[in-house]
This record gives structure tokens, C-alpha cells and sequence, in this order.
């Protein structure tokens, strides 16, 4: 089994006695049999379970960008990325699951007061989904907001501590301003819309709605919601200033991108598995030779390996890129702004794209044999599939919508 040569990357320890980086990788891949003998049974459940909760939070998985303030580990984005990638590897849906459950730390320790973070990082460990597409009430009272709707699609909600959906406010110029709020897993409930045979794919990526009816949140519970555009001035972000920490400049199009994308990377290294071990066969015309000798194979199995490599290459490229930009303003330099974060977006797309070619090529290659039902290239076809329908996989308009905010500087729609 090919191992990932980002698997050697080094990046700084943190605190004494933390997981380095290199360690919280290895532990996310001593998972990986796990999540592949558990493949059915999560697809079924419409998420992980509770073992793999567990494993994760034993392996502070969930701690990669948590503040070191609050008892986290405080590594770089790229650092977070490997590690879900080896989880996708393991299963994309789960993959997809841990991802936008636990990566909104990221936003909640860049943009919410120290009040709000103090309070979400109590729980140990901090997930939270969240929807962006505004939806649902948020009316102001004393001291809050009066909040009430359904969201779809909160992924990761499973194993949440809380929710960061996202609603409009009317302000006091009839405008309405759309807001973040924190909301304790108390406060909401999440239907039973997920798993089984809902989707097609990423079955296990616990998408499920969660319904919040008439709940008070307090005022420092609630950001309004312009991260796409947030301009930083001379102080950064309120998190910035808490943290002394560039990770929570919090520039959000290429995070937000890199989440999903990084499931299909792991995608494509669960396909390249499945291909290797098809290269143990022989060719189907005769001379039947095995097939690691076969001209036509080694074609193929080049051509996934760099598409897969390449992939991988640019996504973490990209995520140490974005980690340099934040470190230049700190050091005096040019502020990492909304035009530099739709560039980088777009070099992430690219990532997606290289990731479901090879997802798409190893499935053609494979023989009639791989597109049987009990078939793990399969399911991984069909959780690329999956992803192909989300907005976030709709290239030819991000590329667009990134264009225009380069060219004009117009914050991003998309």
C-alpha cells in the first residue's frame, strides 16, 4: 500500500508532551482498518460510531486547531488536512463527518469573543456543524436573539457539542444582516434525514437537519457573518487578538474549500488502494501476462499515482501558502486579503479536480468486477459522485465568482 510522501512532512511540536504533527497523522492511519471494517455499518448509521468518537478524541484528533488557550494543540491548517485526509482515506463519508464537525473551530476561535470561546471550550472535545446559507428566524430581544428554524445538511452533527447555524437579523434600517450564532447541543434537535439509502454517497457524513425552536442566545453568542470579506485593519480578527496566533486570521474561501476537498483526496488514495490490489491479477487477453508487466497497466497505474500525488501536493501547498500570507502581516507586511483568499480557493479546486479524475479513472480501469455492489471502489466512486452535486464541486462557477472577486474586488457570492 502506497503511503502518502506528505506522510514525511515536518512541521514544528507544540507544547510539551503533545502529539506532534507527524504523530496525530500516524494515529489517524493506525485507524484507517477501523474505519474500512466499519464502512457498512456507518454508511447504515449515517455516521461514525461511537468506538470511532472515542478513538478519535483519545488521539486529540479533534484538537488540531483548537486554541492552545483552551487545552488544544494550535497547529497549522495544513497539519488538520493531512489528518483528514487519512481519515477520508479510511472512509470519505466519515472523512467528510470529522471534518466540518470539528473544523469549525476554526471559525469560532477567529470571529466569536473571548466570552463565547470560553463557554464552547468547556466541552471537551468541541464539534459544532455548521449551515452558512442563512435560513431560519433571528429576532433581537434583551440582551440576545429569540432564534427558531430548520437547517439542512449540518455535517458532523452527530458527536456535536453545538451548532453555528447561520440566520438573518433585521436591522434597525429594515437591512437584513446575516449572523452566526453559538448554540448549545442542548437547545437543538437533529432529525433522523441521514444514512442508509438517502444518498447515493458519503453516507456516513451525518448531514443530517436540526431543528431549533424559539431559543434565547445571548448577545456574545451571535457574529455577523461577513468572514468571506472581513477586512483585518491594523488588528486582525477579534481571535487574532486573542490568540496571538496567525491561525485565526480566519480568511474562510479557502478553508471552507479545502474541508470538503480533502475528503476527495482521501478518496483518491482509498481508489489507488483498491487499484494496487488489483495488480496482483493477471491481464484478461492472452498473453496473459500479471498485470504489474503489462504496458497498458503501468500506463494506468502512472497516471494514478501522479494524479493522486499531485492532488495531494497542491491541497497541503496550498494550506502552508495560506499559513505564510497570515505570517507576512504579522511580520509587518501587505494584509492576506479577500482577492489572495479567492486565488488560493481556486488553487484548491484544481486539487478537487485532479483527486475525482483519478477517483473516476481508477473505476474505469478496474474491470466489471469493481462496479459490484459489495465493491470499496465503488462506494468511493459514489461518495465522489456525492460530492460532485454540492455547490462547493461546481468549478466552472467558483472559478468564475473567484474571477470576479480578483479582477473587482467585489466580496464572493459563492
Amino acid at each position: 500500500m502506497t503511503e502518502s510522501l506528505y506522510n514525511a512532512q515536518t512541521v514544528p511540536a507544540g507544547g510539551e508532551g503533545d502529539p506532534s504533527p507527524d504523530e496525530l497523522v500516524a494515529r489517524a492511519i493506525a485507524l484507517r482498518p477501523l474505519l474500512r471494517e466499519k464502512q457498512d455499518e456507518h454508511a447504515e448509521l449515517g455516521s461514525y460510531s461511537e468506538e470511532v468518537h472515542k478513538a478519535f478524541t483519545e488521539a486529540r484528533l479533534y484538537d488540531i486547531l483548537r486554541p492552545r488557550r483552551y487545552g488544544g494543540l494550535e497547529y497549522p491548517v495544513s497539519v488538520f488536512f493531512r489528518v483528514a485526509i487519512e481519515i477520508s482515506r479510511g472512509d470519505p463519508g466519515v472523512g467528510w463527518s470529522f471534518t466540518l464537525g470539528s473544523g469549525h473551530t476554526y471559525q469560532l476561535s477567529s470571529y466569536f469573543p473571548e466570552r463565547a470561546q470560553e463557554e464552547a471550550y468547556a466541552a471537551r472535545p468541541f464539534v459544532a456543524p455548521s449551515r452558512a446559507l442563512p435560513m431560519g428566524k433571528a429576532v433581537r430581544v434583551e440582551g440576545g436573539y429569540r432564534l427558531s428554524g430548520t437547517w439542512d445538511y449540518n455535517s458532523g452533527c452527530t458527536w456535536s457539542t453545538h451548532a453555528m447555524p447561520v440566520a438573518p437579523v433585521v436591522d434597525e434600517d429594515g437591512r437584513a444582516v446575516n449572523h452566526m450564532f453559538l448554540v448549545d447541543r442542548a437547545d437543538f434537535e437533529i432529525l433522523p434525514d441521514w444514512g442508509g439509502d438517502a444518498t447515493v454517497g458519503l453516507q456516513a457524513s451525518s448531514s443530517n437537519s436540526i431543528v431549533i425552536d424559539d431559543v434565547f442566545i445571548p448577545e456574545h453568542r451571535a457574529v455577523v457573518y461577513d468572514f468571506k470579506a472581513h477586512e483585518w485593519g491594523d488588528t486582525g480578527t477579534v481571535g487574532y487578538q486573542l490568540h496571538k496566533s496567525p491561525l485565526y486570521l480566519g480568511r474562510s474561501l479557502f478553508f471552507f474549500y479545502a474541508e470538503l476537498v480533502s475528503t476527495q483526496l482521501g478518496a483518491a488514495w482509498a481508489a489507488l488502494d483498491e487499484w494496487e490490489q488489483l495488480l496482483e491479477r493477471s491481464t484478461s487477453f492472452p498473453p496473459r501476462i500479471p498485470r504489474t508487466e503489462s504496458g497498458e497497466y503501468q500506463l494506468w497505474y502512472g497516471r494514478l499515482l501522479s494524479l493522486v500525488e499531485t492532488a495531494t501536493t497542491v491541497l497541503i501547498g496550498a494550506a502552508t501558502l495560506q499559513t505564510e500570507l497570515n505570517e507576512r502581516w504579522i511580520q509587518g507586511g501587505p494584509e492576506y486579503t479577500v482577492r489572495m483568499d479567492a486565488r488560493v480557493r481556486g488553487i484548491v479546486l484544481k486539487a478537487a479536480e485532479l483527486a475525482d479524475e483519478a477517483v473516476m479513472l481508477a473505476m474505469q480501469t478496474a474491470g466489471s468486477s469493481a462496479a459490484k455492489r459489495n465493491s470499496r471502489l465503488a462506494k468511493y466512486a459514489r461518495d465522489v459522485l456525492m460530492y460532485r452535486t454540492h455547490i462547493g464541486a461546481q468549478f466552472d462557477a467558483l472559478y468564475a465568482a473567484g474571477a470576479r472577486t480578483v479582477l473587482t474586488g467585489q466580496p464572493p457570492t459563492t
